[in-house]
């Protein structure tokens, strides 16, 4: 199959749990290269359509496909392996292992290595060579040693996003990076995120507006189990249909002060 121009795409995507549909049409088709935020009122599904994208749950009906191809209906590590990876809300470190330690078990994977006691990891080139490039991009070398456990929140954030790059992945998902951040260090990380993300496509849920704007080259809205809204970020502001999902049907200049 050839390749599509869509990184990522989602067709008429729905998924049902029993009586309940939580995902109810939901289309998007994003470019290559592209950081897209993903927004919505609580409970309106954006970590079930994470959990669909990355294959932790599975469609009712629809179809996904990466770089033209479907993905939905594979495994996680299926998908991951075609290029996809994701983080999570909740910190997904080995605590007891090292910075440097983490990074190797997710590179090995990657490059083809199974676990098998009898390798040496310091006789893994390609590995450690791996390991220490994505650790210089975290800016977490002068850590190298520092178990996880014992990383600062932020720096934790960052480990962790520098496990979805080690695969080398061409797009990545982003489940609030910045939650639980102080103002500085989201600012900061922020900066992280577009530094290590140059030429890789970007979906990332968040709440925090002034990081979507901040960060996002489009804005797509989730309410009811649709995206309602895809546009940037200036657009996605002035649009009323954000504005009601939001706050309800108020009028336009109060809702755009309230809700950013």
């Amino acid at each position: 199959m050839s390749r599509s121009a869509f990184a990522l795409e989602l067709d008429d995507v729905r998924k049902r749990f029993g009586k309940t549909q939580v995902i109810t049409g939901a289309a998007m088709q994003v470019n290559p290269g592209e950081r897209v935020a993903l927004i919505g009122p609580n409970g309106a599904g954006k970590s079930t359509l994470f959990d669909l994208i990355s294959g932790r749950a599975g469609l009712s009906s629809g179809t996904i496909r990466l770089h033209g191809e479907r993905i939905d209906g594979l495994r996680p590590f299926e998908i991951c392996r075609r290029g996809l990876a994701r983080s999570f809300q909740v910190s997904n470190l080995f605590a007891s292992l090292s910075v440097f330690d983490n990074l190797r078990c997710a590179v090995m994977w990657s490059l083809g290595h199974k676990y098998v006691f009898w390798k040496l990891l310091s006789r893994l080139k390609d590995v450690n060579g791996r390991a220490e490039e994505v650790m210089d991009r975290i800016r977490l070398t002068g850590k190298r040693d520092v178990l996880a456990m014992h990383l600062t929140y932020g720096e934790q954030r960052a480990l962790e996003l520098g496990l979805t790059l080690a695969g080398g992945a061409s797009v990545i998902l982003l489940d609030e990076p910045t939650a639980g951040m102080g103002s500085a260090e989201t600012l900061g990380f922020i900066e992280l995120i577009r530094n290590i993300t140059v030429g890789k496509t970007l979906l990332v849920v968040e709440h925090d507006m002034g990081v979507v704007f901040g960060l996002a080259d489009r804005v797509a809205v989730l309410a009811q189990g649709q995206v309602i809204a895809f546009d940037t970020p200036e657009a996605i502001r002035a649009d009323q249909r954000v504005q009601e999902a939001y706050l309800g049907a108020v009028p336009a200049e109060q809702a755009t002060a309230t809700a950013y």
